[in-house]
């Protein structure tokens, strides 16, 4: 068993631990851990610490930091756990049939911290929703990011609160009955505060998007991989979260034997069974193939989801109109149906986008559909547009309200974003606050140079450093029960009552879904459900076996029999 202060170092020669004002040297083990030299007492009081590397003048931080409290580039803090949880009764919360909703722990409040969000779980309790999933919080430099340039991935970000603080809004989760659904990073590490290449080969040769590859499966991977594999079970021991968001997980060059995810896979599942509770991985991936979420004796990795942005393009497209870029391929409303009867629309099919087929088919006979996580909202596709606009600066009332109806009736598993469910009119838009000049400016280049492709103009880009970008991005909840705001928000509250209600909108099989297009109108079979949505600009009428509406959009839409006429931007769910 390690030390508190045992630190793997083979790259350095010398390591010395900086200890409360004191230097304590440290002995070489045969496998480049490094210990203390002689005894160091633990304390019941917090100690600050880093380790002094060859002849460095100045001590790094513990890769393994729980605690940075002056930053990045400071000590870390070592402190005995005092916290009491309060959730011994918690049993925990299945991904199958669940509702999650995404925030960002700096922007859902004016406050901006955990225990500000703590304050707000009444609304997700009655909105109905069942996972909160928080953007990553590890700790980044600088006082405000999406989250995704952590460096420090065991520590939670000090001005979200720190630890304790995460601790809190975890418990108060479980005690509000809402699971929690953390977002993690293990492709890249951020530009500034990365200290572990000094301590050992934590990275390889080559590059993805964000930066340096991860050594997965090179010389001292080993150890690399049980830093990430440890740092799993932290969140999921430690904190008691119920399920990891795995960012972008294409981006893990990995040619081992078994794949980090499938080893990710294989000792969660072990986890769960010894904590009695579920613990569910989810991953992003833009691969289009559910190899992710295949069973390990299927010869699948064993996740339990995966993110599927195809719903997300074919939606946005049915219901805006806009066709730039990737949205260019789901232009014809077909591409929706497609979508919702099979899982994705590049299932092997050419992609425009992306120059080249892409993807592979969904075994639709045998996954159930709740695997793949579905959003028609979310940080990736509202941040990344130039402006950070949300749905809600472009569509009506009747369209965001179609949206929400195609969302919680479709087979999968709904996400919402903080904020859709009352058409918020704040924007999400890409902030950070990089203290260093040149990151500053090359970030804000950079930003500009991703929109070519998608058509956006270059001008109306923010600027990420500037500190107005991230007030712009705060939700306001004074909105909440004023003009449109109040009227979708009611919608957003009955269609999730609705799918917890009826078990024909939470059956997994692709069996039972049916959809048709006559038009610019959609329909989709739900067993004895139906789902009608008009994107078009003129009214529509079907000829239908229902009998009531369950559901309709503000503008309503009229049953006269066996036909439903259904105005322009209109929808309903009948039965």
């Amino acid at each position: 068993m390690r030390g508190t202060y045992d630190v793997w170092a083979p790259r350095p020669q010398r390591v010395r631990l900086a200890l409360a004002g004191e230097v304590v040297e440290m002995t070489r083990t045969g496998d480049g851990w490094w210990t203390p030299s002689e005894p160091v007492p633990d304390t019941d009081t917090a100690v600050d610490y880093g380790y002094l590397l060859d002849d460095a003048p100045d001590p790094r931080p513990d890769p393994r930091s729980r605690r940075q409290p002056d930053g990045v580039h400071g000590l870390s803090c070592h402190e005995p756990t005092a916290y009491a949880w309060g959730d011994v009764g918690w049993t925990g919360r299945q991904l199958a049939g669940s509702v999650l909703y995404e925030l960002h722990v700096g922007t859902f409040t004016p406050g901006g911290t955990l225990d500000s969000a703590t304050e707000r779980l009444d609304h997700l309790v009655d909105l109905g929703v069942d996972l909160v999933e928080l953007m990553p919080v590890n700790a980044f430099n600088g006082t405000h990011n999406w989250g995704y340039d952590g460096v420090g991935w065991y520590a939670v970000h000090e001005g979200y609160g720190g630890p304790d603080a995460y601790r809190r809004f975890v418990d108060a989760c479980h005690a509000a009955g809402l699971g929690v659904v953390q977002d993690v990073v293990h492709n890249h590490l951020g530009p500034s505060g990365n200290y572990l290449p000094l301590f050992g080969p934590y990275l390889k040769e080559g590059r993805n998007t964000w930066g340096d590859l991860v050594n997965l499966d090179g010389e001292g991977s080993a150890e690399v991989r049980r830093y990430i594999l440890d740092n799993v079970r932290m969140w999921f021991e430690d904190y008691h979260v119920d399920a990891l968001r795995l960012d972008a997980v294409h981006a893990l060059s990995d040619t081992s034997e078994v794949h980090l995810l499938e080893q990710m896979a294989i000792e969660t599942a072990t986890l769960s069974a010894q904590l009695r509770r579920p613990l569910t991985l989810i991953a992003e991936s833009d691969l289009n193939d559910t190899l992710l979420v295949k069973p390990r004796e299927a010869g699948g990795y064993g996740l339990d989801a995966q993110w599927s942005d195809d719903f997300h393009h074919a939606v946005h497209v049915a219901l805006s109109g806009e066709t730039a870029g990737y949205y260019a391929d789901f232009e014809p409303l077909e591409a929706l149906a497609k979508v919702c009867e099979q899982g994705f629309f590049h299932d092997g099919t050419f992609s425009s986008f992306r120059e080249r087929d892409h993807g592979s088919p969904v075994d639709t006979a045998r996954m159930p559909a709740w695997r793949l996580v579905v959003a028609d909202q979310n940080h990736d596709q509202i941040g990344n547009r130039a402006r950070g606009d949300r749905l809600a600066e472009h569509l009506d009332d009747d369209q965001l309200a179609c949206a929400a109806l195609l969302l919680m009736t479709a087979p999968f598993t709904p996400m919402l974003f903080m904020g859709e469910e009352w058409a918020a009119s704040t924007p999400f838009q890409f902030f950070t606050s990089h203290p260093e000049p040149e990151l500053g400016r090359a970030t804000a280049e950079g930003r500009i140079a991703e929109f070519e492709r998608m058509g956006w103009d270059p001008a109306e880009v923010p600027d990420p450093q500037d500190p107005a970008t991230f007030e712009r991005s705060k939700l306001d909840w004074d909105e909440l029960s004023t003009g449109r705001h109040a009227v979708v928000l009611d919608c957003y509250r009955l269609l999730v009552s609705l799918r917890r209600e009826l078990p024909q909108l939470t059956d997994p099989s692709f069996g039972s879904v049916s959809c048709s297009v006559e038009g610019r109108l959609f329909t989709m079979r739900r067993d004895d459900l139906l789902v009608v949505v008009n994107a078009g600009e003129v009214p529509a009428t079907l000829d239908v076996d229902a009998g009531e509406i369950l559901f309709h959009t503000p503008t309503g839409v009229a049953l006269d029999g066996g036909t439903v006429e259904v105005p322009p931007h209109a929808g309903a769910l009948l039965r």
